[in-house]
């Protein structure tokens, strides 16, 4: 556009903007919560166990009382099912997958990450890898304990493997990297079988290294004929003879109750032992009726995938209305790009370069909020300034119909000034 064109664009755009500041909008959408339907979908699971006679497993075993250190044996078997790993390699916590992967870094410092290792509390620097755009809890857990952050671009398979393995093969202050390999937070990405493999191929010079593998959405697909696949980091840690390189993560807060899932930590045999050896001053079992409560809702794997297909059918139009959005105002602007994820609970927005703190500010003075820009980069800063992360499940549709075009508006409103200050 010429400049009396970017003049008149703005004018325009601004005469939007005002229209939706009166309307007096409060929508929310920094976080990635289900929506109300999505939880009513598990309500169910509140009355699956209602006396004392419930409680017991098929093993006899009295879920009320103490044991069963690392999970119920019967709700092992389940979740070994429902993601694809061997019943000797998990652990079962609480409802946080997050408190679990804070916890392994906590004992990493205070006790070492693996029988022998020195505790990282001895270390004078330690070192993550961080992919970026990427999640910004799994980046706080490791701020918070001192550790020196290191982004890596993500690439449209992954990680960016070239640098990965340059730093972690030459640099033994780097402890270890976040991963989200599976419908990717933000982006909605998904790691190829070679960057798979070439985690498990890692040759890191810290013989404490760990791949801190979130698999947060190995089973949250938005359309039944289009799944990404991803290969088992695990079975591929032990064909590479590096079987204690990954500690993996899920749990169903996004399946059922995020107030009241069950979280996983699947490991090598090796690493579970040691954990649980650590896990014995800490507790004396999980909440074994939750985990039973599980069991007994869903029956099998069949039944959790029905029931994500149930998900699915609720949040897929949503995800729809953004693209819907996305496409109509901003397609082939030169304004964004963006992602079109066939799974996960975010979409990525690219934004005019150094235009995202404007834009999210903008969105926020008409009433609606959105995640931070520069959250889903280390430490919160993205160096282009143009990320942000949109997340669809929380409104309904139409709350999301307005707030995806008043975003827009925002992401235009922002690139007219960027230009017309050049």
């Amino acid at each position: 556009m010429s400049r009396e064109e970017l003049e008149r664009q703005y004018e325009s755009l601004t005469e939007r903007y005002s229209a939706f500041k009166s309307r007096g909008l409060s929508l929310d959408m920094s976080r990635g919560k289900p929506g109300p339907e999505q939880l009513d979908l598990s309500e169910g699971m509140l009355s699956v166990i209602a006396t004392s006679a419930d409680c017991i497993d098929n093993t006899g075993m009295d879920t009320r009382n103490y044991g069963a250190l690392d999970g119920l044996p019967e709700a092992k078997r389940f979740f070994a099912e429902v993601f694809g790993v061997r019943e000797d390699q998990i652990i079962l916590g609480g409802n946080s997958s997050l408190t679990m992967m804070y916890d392994i870094i906590a004992k990493a410092f205070t006790h070492g990450i693996c029988e022998g290792g020195e505790p990282w509390c001895k270390t004078s620097t330690v070192k993550f890898l961080c992919p970026a755009p990427g999640y910004d809890r799994h980046f706080a857990i490791t701020e918070h304990f001192g550790v020196e952050l290191i982004a890596i671009r993500m690439k449209e398979d992954g990680p960016d493997m070239d640098a990965v393995e340059r730093l972690v093969a030459s640099d033994p202050a780097i402890k270890g990297i976040w991963c989200v390999p599976k419908y990717s937070n933000p982006e909605g990405k998904s790691y190829s079988d070679e960057v798979v493999r070439r985690f498990a191929n890692l040759k890191p010079a810290a013989k404490d290294f760990r791949i801190m593998w979130d698999n947060a959405y190995a089973i949250h697909h938005l359309y039944e004929d289009r799944h990404d696949d991803i290969l088992n980091i695990l079975d591929e840690c032990e064909k590479a003879g590096n079987p204690d390189l990954a500690l993996m993560f899920a749990s169903t807060s996004k399946v059922t109750f995020p107030g009241g899932g069950v979280a996983l930590l699947a490991a090598s045999p090796a690493n579970i032992a040691y954990i649980k050896k650590l896990m014995f001053f800490q507790t004396i079992g999980p909440d074994k009726i939750n985990q039973l409560r599980h069991v007994r809702f869903f029956g099998d794997a069949e039944g959790v995938r029905r029931h994500m297909q149930k998900q699915a059918a609720i949040i897929r139009p949503k995800f729809e209305v953004v693209f819907e959005l996305l496409d109509r105002e901003l397609g082939g602007s030169g304004v964004a790009d963006y992602v079109t994820p066939n799974g996960g609970y975010f979409v990525s927005v690219n934004v005019y370069r150094g235009c995202a703190k404007r834009t999210v500010a903008l969105a926020a003075e008409a009433g609606v909020k959105m995640t931070g820009a520069g959250a889903t980069f280390p430490y919160g800063i993205d160096p282009l300034d143009q990320n942000i992360r949109i997340a669809p499940t929380y409104p309904s549709v139409e709350e999301l119909r307005t707030a995806m075009e008043l975003f827009c508006v925002c992401a235009k409103i922002a690139a007219c000034e960027k230009l017309l200050e050049q």
